[in-house]
């Protein structure tokens, strides 16, 4: 039976069950549509993967569908997806990795690239691919080119891992302890690279390592960090360790989160404004006028209060990285931030890297004394909810409920993307954007204050899942 590869191709990505909707066949085909929709043959096709037992196969099988349509692929090995990122800005060419980011084991899927770090979306050619390589698929076979490609090896890993250091400068920092969860994703691999001194020279970080072991298994816990109870083993080493601050990587290590040295959790906006502090700065002293801050819509209103502040031009957008991709570009933006915790940044090629956003985040916490979480109260004045899913049967009906409820003359609707509601004079505001791959509904909101918050957030929840 013909596998439909609707049910695997999404808005920014593939992502599948690994031999019910991705199958080597299925990626065989898509590796030749990829080298036929982008126009690569007799150019070079970038192919790596992550940890998960199914990913060497299917960089074979890509390797094999791109290199018959005639790309020349060159195999980077196991990667991050940020190192896909670095290895296209720098070596100028396509290429894909197979990931599934967070999701769980049984699952495997492809993250892919144009030439340059340009992002393989719906709307820049991934239905394309789709509808192709469904042709191949159901064909039985995929037509050879006229001369076949060839197939060589690469590894990025040093490269990628100095380039970072040379935009971060973490040699004459105080000497700090990280405790980084690894989640036995890719960042067991990149953590000692980029931080250690397993490729380079050995930098004041005492790194204490969790779940470093490269396994597509997931044996200790999720490697999705967006969910609380995964980050409890972080909490509890922090503490255990008397550690400075905690890292934790998803499975493809292209998002982090931070804890600090309470093991308390550190809001992504947070984050972001610190970083984007810093990328203004260093922006203005080489004579950029209010440089660009890109920061997507549920993150906190801190993030453009404090880009003004410190004479930046902030620029909302709405959630998804192809899209925040696209607005760097436009806007010439030095940094970016979501509040799903990924950072991203011009100097590496407005792709998006947690590796880059920890540095940033070490660095600064490094040329003070304070600890962590007296550093970061200034980046977080407001109580936000956090993203809340509520699984309802008719989302658009929930958020017309909401809207009656809301209709207020001191109440704003705005719909970039969902809907936002907001009260200038309450002081709070919240999202309810409908999933695209999921039956949820997600909440967010944020307030001048707890006991705010928590009186928005529960009415909205008792409208929602009424």
């Amino acid at each position: 039976m013909t596998i439909d590869l609707s049910a695997s191709f999404k808005a920014y990505d593939v992502r599948g069950i690994v031999g019910e909707s991705i199958t080597e066949d299925t990626v065989r085909a898509t590796g030749a549509a990829f080298v036929d929709v982008l126009d690569l043959a007799g150019r070079t096709v970038l192919v790596g993967g992550d940890m998960r037992p199914s990913s060497p196969a299917f960089v074979d099988a890509f390797a094999e569908g791109a290199t018959r349509r005639g790309a020349d692929v060159v195999k980077i090995g196991l990667i991050s997806t940020d190192e896909l990122y670095f290895a296209c800005g720098t070596l100028d060419a396509a290429g894909v990795t197979f990931t599934a980011s967070h999701n769980p084991a049984q699952y495997n899927g492809m993250k892919m690239s144009q030439a340059g770090a340009v992002p393989v979306s719906s709307e820049t050619g991934l239905y394309e691919i789709r509808d192709l390589a469904q042709r191949y698929l159901d064909d039985g076979a995929v037509p050879a080119a006229a001369a076949a490609g060839t197939v060589s090896e690469r590894d990025v890993l040093a490269d990628y891992a100095a380039y970072l250091r040379g935009l971060v400068d973490l040699s004459g920092t105080r000497p700090l302890k990280v405790v980084v969860d690894a989640g036995n994703g890719m960042a067991g691999l990149t953590t000692p690279a980029v931080l250690g001194g397993a490729v380079l020279e050995p930098l004041p970080l005492e790194i204490v390592p969790l779940y470093f072991e490269l396994d597509g298994t997931f044996p200790n816990h999720p490697a999705n960090p967006l969910e609380p109870e995964n980050l409890r083993d972080l909490q509890a080493a922090v503490r255990a360790h008397g550690a400075d601050l905690g890292i934790a990587f998803d499975g493809d290590a292209d998002r982090c989160f931070v804890v600090d040295e309470q093991g308390e959790t550190v809001s992504p906006s947070a984050v972001t404004a610190l970083v984007a502090e810093r990328e203004i700065d260093r922006a203005r002293a080489e004579g950029v006028e209010s440089p660009v801050i890109i920061h997507n819509l549920i993150t906190s209103r801190a993030v453009p209060e404090l880009v003004t502040a410190r004479g930046g031009r902030p620029v909302r957008t709405r959630v998804g990285h192809s899209f925040i991709k696209a607005v760097m570009a436009e806007e010439g933006a030095v940094f970016g931030g979501e509040h799903s915790a990924h950072y991203y940044f011009k100097d590496f090629f407005n792709a998006d890297t947690g590796m880059l956003a920890a540095m940033h985040l070490l660095a600064a916490l490094g040329e003070q004394d304070r600890p962590l979480s007296e550093l970061m109260h200034q980046y977080d004045p407001y109580a936000a909810s956090g993203e809340i899913n509520s699984e309802v049967a008719d989302k658009d009906a929930a958020v017309r409920r909401v809207a009656e409820a809301f209709a207020d003359p001191g109440v704003t609707v705005e719909d970039l993307d969902g809907t936002t509601f907001a009260s200038a004079g309450e002081g709070w505001w919240f999202n309810l954007r409908p999933s695209n791959t999921e039956p949820f509904l997600r909440l967010n909101v944020e307030a001048k204050d707890a006991a705010t918050m928590e009186r928005v957030r529960d009415r909205v929840l008792g409208i929602v899942r009424a």
